[in-house]
């Protein structure tokens, strides 16, 4: 897979309205939900609890919370663009974030991100991006939404 490298804000802005790319595919397993159970100290047994999971609910196994996958995002972003000259970065805002499908326990995810917009703000790029978390062999996406990014590049005016 090849990634995107970003140097500057004028670089950056050629790929407005542009699918920026697809990160490759990571495995949700129980051990990193229960982990992230414990860290966000969100036990609910749909996520925790296998046997009950598989007897009570429809999934018939437990489902990743829907944080944990939004957490994902960091970790699949940097797989699709590389920023470079960049002296700061900011996880600005998410907008009309939809949680679409539950992510059951082993299925892999991918990310894919399109520019939607991008500002020069005397010397910061604002950008928003329009996300889309696959679920590898469903139609239906995890989730979809817009995140916003504040950058500064080292070259920006």
């Amino acid at each position: 897979m090849s990634q995107l490298v970003i140097s500057s804000h004028e670089e950056f802005q050629t790929f407005l309205g542009k699918e920026l790319g697809v990160s490759e595919y990571t495995t949700i397993t129980q051990d990193q939900i229960n982990r992230f159970a414990d860290a966000t100290l969100d036990h609910q047994w749909i996520h925790t609890d296998p046997a009950r999971a598989a007897a009570e609910t429809t999934f018939k196994s437990t489902i990743a919370h829907g944080y944990l996958t939004l957490s994902l995002v960091p970790h699949l972003w940097d797989q699709i663009a590389e920023f470079r000259n960049i002296k700061m970065m900011i996880n600005y805002g998410i907008e009309k974030l939809k949680f679409n499908q539950p992510v059951l326990v082993n299925h892999e995810v991918r990310l894919r991100a399109k520019l939607h917009s991008i500002l020069n703000l005397r010397g910061i790029t604002k950008f928003e991006v329009d996300v889309t978390l696959e679920i590898k062999d469903n139609p239906k996406p995890a989730f979809n939404g817009i995140l916003v990014f504040l950058y500064h590049f080292t070259n920006n005016k």
